[in-house]
């Protein structure tokens, strides 16, 4: 099968030009400049010809931060893998990285197991996992070397939810030894659960139960504390460490002093902390229950601060941390206690667009975009040049890009399967049109063609910035 996409404003993470992307059995052949001889004839043989012509075309976007029918707080997020890998596409995005979870008292494997079965021949795109380690012993320790070895490359960890997930400093220390020496890469939701337990439960005692609470006792400042307790302990153990879903300036000063002096630290934002505060939170009535995730959403300085970590790679990726929960018969389990409320947001289907609005917003360029929706994930978690790449060998994950439509964000017309948008009626520039997973179109001229299980698990190697 060839197929060209012809016309269009090829952007990479390291370069923008007019040029032809030749496609054959699913992987990117060649890119050739528009006209010349070498596009005109593969164009002559080609199978079909995708025309992109005032379009951008540029590698298919990559989330490694999704949570598919995650159990929390007494129910499950509303996507299924075929629900949420369905809306990726819808936005651009090819590939997710979704989080396998190990329960207390169980293996990994047996973890990870569960998750493949939700997953196999339902996704529209390509998918992997991570693993969340939730009960560090030495069994588990033992099989973080077999993980590796079967392309589960990256673990997670919290600081956060005592009696859930959180692990102590002890055995987060020994996870990061282990990974020391295996080349995984430790995750951390980085902020003092214990500390906010106490909060939490003070804050109840005062009957301060709306959600805009859920915000005052999980302070900034906690959260930067455990962002500088992780990189030490990754310092002592001589781990690579990646800060999932960083929300506030205190954290981002951490992990820049970290990189300042050569350590092997790395972090994510999700759009929510780029566009959204803690105004939301403190909606009228029950409403900022729409928005309560963990690490909260934070001020507009921290917006600010988050934006300029884009523009200078002390933050290396955007991801979603999408796990949404309906505001019917979901987020409504804490109307009476803000600690009850499912944290989590919907947000895959949207990363690409929004991050878009910081390039017509002129903060950041557009190889910029695709190195922190595409390019840089498929690095730091090894799925580069597979994947977040249009270079010769790469699958054949495309998208393309109009820049000039303008559309109106709602839940009216989203597709993941949750009852409201966070970002309800904000106008946006730039919309996703044709997406190809592997050479094949799922996504048409804004129709999604696609069906479940074209997406294939795809093992990962280790993380390519590791010092």
């Amino acid at each position: 099968m060839r197929l060209i996409v012809q016309g269009g404003t090829v952007v990479t993470a390291g370069s923008v030009a007019l040029a032809d992307v030749l496609i054959e059995d699913g992987r990117i052949l060649a890119l050739a400049a528009t006209g010349s001889e070498l596009s005109r004839s593969f164009g002559a043989t080609a199978d079909r010809v995708v025309d992109a012509s005032d379009r951008y075309v540029l590698p298919g976007g990559i989330d490694v931060h999704t949570h598919m029918e995650m159990p929390f707080g007494g129910t499950f997020s509303a996507d299924t893998f075929e629900t949420g890998t369905r809306a990726a596409i819808w936005g651009g995005t090819t590939t997710v990285v979704d989080f396998a979870m190990q329960t207390r008292g169980g293996s990994l494997h047996e973890g990870l197991e569960a998750w493949q079965r939700k997953a196999e021949g339902r996704c529209a795109g390509d998918y992997g996992f991570h693993m969340i380690l939730s009960d560090v012993n030495d069994s588990s320790l033992r099989e973080m070397d077999q993980l590796v070895e079967e392309g589960i490359t990256s673990f997670k960890l919290f600081m956060a939810y005592p009696g859930v997930f959180y692990s102590t400093d002890g055995q987060i220390l020994q996870a990061m030894q282990r990974a020391a020496g295996n080349g995984a890469l430790i995750q951390m939701h980085a902020e003092n659960g214990i500390a906010i337990d106490q909060l939490v439960a003070q804050a109840l005692e005062r009957g301060e139960v709306a959600p805009r609470f859920h915000e005052s006792t999980r302070p900034a400042i906690l959260e930067g504390e455990a962002t500088h307790r992780a990189v030490e302990l990754a310092r002592v153990a001589g781990a690579s460490l990646y800060i999932v879903h960083l929300s506030a300036a205190e954290a981002l000063a951490e992990v820049v002093d970290a990189r300042d002096r050569g350590q092997s630290v790395f972090a994510e934002t999700c759009p929510q902390y780029l566009f959204l505060s803690a105004a939301d939170l403190a909606r009228e009535g029950f409403e900022g229950a729409k928005f309560v995730c963990s690490p909260p959403l934070r001020s507009q300085a921290d917006q600010e601060a988050l934006w300029r970590g884009l523009l200078t790679d002390d933050l290396a990726v955007v991801a979603t941390d999408h796990c949404p929960f309906c505001f019917k018969e979901q987020k409504e389990l804490g109307r009476d206690d803000f600690s009850k409320i499912p944290n989590g947001l919907p947000g895959v289907e949207h990363r690409m667009d929004l991050i878009y609005q910081g390039v017509a917003a002129g903060r950041i360029g557009l190889g910029r975009w695709v190195e922190v929706t595409s390019t840089a994930p498929a690095k730091m978690f090894g799925l580069y040049p597979q994947k977040g790449s249009l270079d010769p060998g790469a699958d054949a994950d495309i998208v393309i890009y109009d820049p000039t439509a303008r559309t109106t964000l709602s839940a009216s017309t989203h597709h993941m399967a949750v009852d409201y948008s966070c970002y309800e009626g904000m106008e946006i520039s730039g919309s996703v049109e044709t997406v190809l997973l592997r050479g094949s179109v799922v996504l048409e001229r804004g129709q999604y063609v696609g069906r479940p299980g074209d997406g294939r698990f795809v093992a990962r190697g280790l993380c390519q910035y590791a010092r």
